[in-house]
């Protein structure tokens, strides 16, 4: 399993903006290695946040995205001592979920 993800949420007024970094290679599979095979494809392809357990964002990703991407969204109406979850899932079936409380 990969690296936990750094989460980030900070609330300012009705608007609290979340940051995460994830962990993760991003191979698109054109690459090729020192022997000159090719490096097989290895992406995130969903990413979904939540809000205390309602889900906020939903993503579909593809191999054209960076080794360890960073993302940003804002949500209105979460206060301090709220949670955040934010999960992705590759295509190769690894999944990874990490939780963060608005500060």
């Amino acid at each position: 399993m990969a690296d936990p993800m750094r989460i980030r949420a900070q609330a300012a007024g009705d608007k609290t903006t979340v940051r995460v970094l994830m962990s993760h290679e991003m191979e698109t599979g054109q690459r090729k290695d020192s022997a000159g095979k090719t490096i097989p494809a290895w992406f995130i392809q969903e990413v979904s946040a939540t809000h205390n357990g309602k889900p906020v964002l939903s993503a579909q990703w593809g191999p054209a995205v960076s080794k360890n991407p960073f993302l940003q969204f804002t949500i209105k109406g979460a206060k301090p001592g709220d949670k955040v979850a934010i999960s992705w899932v590759d295509n190769k079936g690894d999944k990874r979920i990490d939780e963060a409380t608005v500060s």
